[in-house]
């Protein structure tokens, strides 16, 4: 075959989430059920956000640009991984790949600086929001970028039901020490950084939460913490397994279960944990359906 980009491969085979046949269709069902909710979910919550001007404040600021993350980011590689558990053939060619790692990349970064973005001042949104972006793109850059300087030769089957960094690092015939080093310092740097920042917040939130006198008012403060941390650490945790373990440490099986958790649990959750249980959010949406019955 002709080499494209430095590689001599023009497509690849993804093995998928698992290798057992009779869970392919099951799986199928789930996943489309989790990606229907993902859609309607973040969708619903971009459009109520969008119309109603008196949800134009930073919170859902934050909120709109973290929904539509979720949104772009579930359908970089859902359909194709749908399509997968019914096809024979799992192919995809090496540009295709190359940008589904790209967007992959891109979306992660976003997620991971949304979060830290919640907390900043309203009159820096803008601003803050566009360096996110440009934090996001840049640390895309950096891995398609390592990854295009990569020769493969032969192997071309992708442990994975997308196209991942590490199973295609594994599949490299050339050395892959730079990748690995920028892996471990740009995904670290995104991990570890917003992981703290966020948990310090919470600190300071539960210390303010134990010092309200109403017993009905620390519950529900607690339980919307509560709510918030499972999701953060949901996805930092397993961001954090599948990207800053050592290459030796555990199986593919299980980071392939480890990175459903960012791509598939995480993206449908968020409109429910940051919308369902807010009441501007629910008031919004019952005056949108009662709009539409008159």
């Amino acid at each position: 075959m002709a080499p494209g980009n430095g590689s001599f491969v023009t497509e690849f085979i993804l093995v998928g989430l698992t290798h057992q046949p009779d869970l392919q269709s099951p799986l199928f069902f789930l996943f489309l059920v989790i990606y229907v909710v993902t859609l309607l979910g973040n969708l619903g919550l971009v459009t109520l956000i969008g119309l109603n001007s008196h949800l134009h404040t930073p919170m859902y600021f934050f909120l709109f640009n973290l929904s539509f993350i979720d949104l772009c980011y579930s359908s970089v590689f859902t359909p194709k991984m749908l399509m997968n558990f019914i096809s024979e053939k799992n192919i995809i060619s090496f540009k295709g790949c190359m940008t589904q790692l790209f967007f992959v990349c891109f979306f992660f970064f976003v997620i991971s600086e949304c979060y830290v973005l919640t907390s900043m001042a309203y009159e820096l949104c803008s601003s803050l929001m566009f360096g996110s972006y440009l934090m996001a793109f840049s640390g895309a850059m950096a891995h398609t970028g390592c990854m295009l300087r990569l020769t493969f030769c032969d192997a071309n089957t992708i442990d994975h039901y997308f196209c991942d960094i590490l199973p295609l690092l594994q599949l490299s015939c050339t050395s892959t020490y730079i990748n690995e080093l920028v892996v471990f310092t740009v995904v670290g740097i995104n991990i570890i950084v917003p992981t703290v920042t966020i948990f310090i917040s919470y600190g300071f939130i539960l210390s303010s939460i134990l010092h309200i006198s109403s017993k009905e008012g620390r519950s529900k403060a607690f339980s919307t913490c509560s709510s918030h941390i499972i999701a953060v650490s949901l996805f930092f945790g397993s961001g954090a397994f599948m990207y800053l373990n050592p290459s030796s440490a555990g199986s593919m099986d299980k980071r392939k279960l480890s990175s459903v958790f960012y791509t598939n649990v995480v993206p449908m959750l968020n409109p429910l944990i940051y919308s369902l249980r807010n009441k501007d959010v629910k008031f919004a949406l019952r005056k949108a359906l009662s709009n539409r019955k008159l």
